[in-house]
């Protein structure tokens, strides 16, 4: 049996829309055996209503798509899924279950495909590499799609960093998400995300956390989403007064991120209790990045495969 460790990741980090991706220290596992015929698909008793059990199985339909690319038939599949991941919160579940599955499935039939090949057709399958990239490679990265390949750098944040994650007890799909966006922007927003997703990728790189307030500022999507986010301006103000470096919408939502660089569990605490407040119950999480994305799980034993 086959089985791979996939973390969760958030994309856009504000300003680096659809460029820019975070690995989070929060994982799925997904196992997988070939059998003799058929498919069978177990998942955690909380998921069934949420994840498909057949063919529209989204780790399945990734597996098939690299079986596809190489010509590969199995005679059956065994796959079982355990989820940490939120569904529909803006923190890469379903982006874990195409990095996870083309994995998989390239470790279970001898690995045709490369790195590269597999960061690709992620990247293809899931419309941008923001979320993918980073869950197969970890750390912070900065990534487009050039004539069939993904550009990217990789970046290892500074270790001082932590994430606080709050997530909220609604789903946003996506799809609601990206609907609400208007599909042209003024040349001022445009000048605006490129400077800040500038400044916060350079700023990272050099330790410059004093700029990070600014530069995860966008007018390209949150301006937007803020809407379908209950108290968004108040959770803004009381990140601020905290002191964090900078919050920002995780990927479509509707959980939000701080980068922190001390006082990570008085900001925690802090921030439950204001929280509690609101109709809406808020889970916070102080969280690790992941630093080396998808691994191969053996006999206890995490071996980095896209790193």
């Amino acid at each position: 049996m086959i089985r791979v460790k996939v973390p969760a990741t958030s994309a856009n980090m504000g300003a680096g829309f659809d460029c820019l991706g975070i690995a989070l220290d929060l994982y799925n596992i997904i196992e997988t055996e070939e059998i003799e015929s058929g498919l069978k698909i177990t998942i955690p008793e909380s998921d069934k209503g949420y994840i498909e059990t057949d063919e529209r199985n989204l780790v399945f339909i990734s597996m098939k798509r690299l079986f596809d690319e190489v010509g590969y038939r199995p005679k059956g599949l065994h796959i079982n899924l355990i989820n940490n991941i939120p569904i529909t919160r803006g923190l890469g579940s379903s982006a874990a279950c195409i990095a996870g599955g083309l994995v998989a499935a390239n470790e279970l039939i001898g690995c045709p495909l490369n790195k590269n090949d597999i960061i690709y057709l992620a990247a293809k399958m899931d419309g941008h590499p923001d979320n993918v990239l980073p869950a197969l490679i970890g750390g912070m990265t900065v990534a487009c799609i050039v004539e069939g390949e993904v550009k990217y750098v990789r970046i290892d944040l500074p270790d001082c960093i932590k994430l606080l994650v709050m997530v909220p007890d609604f789903q946003l799909p996506t799809s609601k998400a990206r609907a609400i966006l208007p599909q042209n922007v003024p040349m001022q927003d445009a000048v605006f995300n490129i400077s800040r997703a500038a400044l916060l990728t350079a700023s990272l790189i050099t330790g410059r956390l004093d700029n990070l307030p600014a530069a995860v500022d966008d007018r390209l999507h949150q301006p937007y989403r803020k809407g379908l986010i209950p108290h968004w301006d108040e959770i803004m103000s009381k990140m601020a007064e905290l002191g964090t470096k900078g919050t920002f919408l995780s990927g479509a939502g509707p959980t939000l991120i701080a980068i922190m660089d001390k006082d990570y569990d008085k900001i925690r605490t802090e921030m439950d209790k204001f929280l509690a407040a609101f109709e809406q119950h808020w889970d916070v999480y102080v969280m690790d990045i992941c630093r080396y994305g998808v691994e191969l799980l053996a006999q206890g034993k995490g071996e980095i495969v896209c790193r």
